[in-house]
């Protein structure tokens, strides 16, 4: 057995009592005690149980799922700050929110808005969180999610647009040929943002360039054709902050080991350019 069927195991016991008496402190204990926090890692096995457990119930027992969800996403930064054990409820019930919106139709909405708060989240954990349960909504709803995720694609909305990014930004999910063009286009409209402004210092700017720095590479893997077409559009914008993130995106292997003749030819381009 591995250690994420384990832990569905001991999930599935602590929400069947859950259900039966709405005593949710066992869960959140169990959570807290597995969450590997404080420390540079989080028990990403535990949370993917936790979102997984939490969907299959949710299909008997939607409403008292949801709002157990919801209550994990609760414990605000003042409680539960970067890196405290704590901090690992609210990831735990972002990724169970996308996983519930998912598969029904009834929750997804209210999903998709939760998420989109929750993206500006002080918290990078809480954030990164978020981008799972955008995966969660694309695996499932990818059309009406992809186009959703424009509407976070908004004038000096870094963070929000930072989410977009790491969301769409998933092998499994670019393997689908109508979803990694959508990724693409995506990519596209936040790009279109950058170049359209001076405002660039803050750090949630930041934050979202150094997502970009590798998820355009994920999204071309599984396009490359078009995705080398619009990096070399990118590139002939001499943009500072993008030529970084082109940069950034030229060093990884997913690219070099796959696609090295268009690598080379990205890197003499960017060599041959003014910056």
């Amino acid at each position: 057995m591995s250690k994420k069927e384990g832990y569905r195991e001991d999930l599935v016991d602590f929400l069947n009592e859950f259900l039966k008496t709405g005593d949710e402190e066992k869960i959140m204990k169990f959570l807290i005690s597995n969450s590997n926090l404080p420390g540079p890692r989080g028990n990403l096995e535990l949370a993917e149980a936790f979102a997984e457990v939490a969907e299959n119930y949710s299909i008997r027992n939607p409403q008292k799922i949801w709002e157990l969800a919801s209550r994990l996403t609760d414990v605000s930064p003042n409680e539960a700050p970067v890196n405290n054990s704590k901090e690992f409820l609210p990831f735990c019930g972002v990724v169970a929110i996308g996983a519930i919106g998912s598969v029904h139709a009834t929750f997804y909405q209210k999903a998709f808005t939760f998420l989109r708060k929750l993206a500006n989240d002080p918290r990078w954990r809480t954030r990164e969180a978020v981008a799972m349960g955008i995966q969660k909504l694309v695996a499932k709803q990818s059309k009406t999610t992809l186009k959703g995720l424009e509407s976070w694609i908004e004038k000096n909305e870094w963070l929000a647009m930072r989410a977009v990014a790491a969301g769409v930004a998933e092998p499994a999910l670019l393997r689908d040929e109508q979803t990694a063009r959508g990724a693409l286009e995506l990519h596209k409209k936040i790009f279109a943002q950058i170049l359209a402004t001076s405002e660039r210092k803050s750090s949630e700017f930041k934050t979202l360039r150094q997502a970009l720095g590798y998820s355009l590479s994920v999204v071309i893997c599984a396009i490359p054709q078009e995705g080398f077409e619009y990096m070399q559009e990118l590139i002939d914008s001499q943009d500072a902050d993008i030529l970084w993130v082109i940069k950034e995106n030229l060093k990884k292997n997913r690219l070099i080991k796959n696609f090295p003749n268009e690598v080379t030819a990205m890197r003499k381009l960017l060599n041959e350019g003014s910056f």
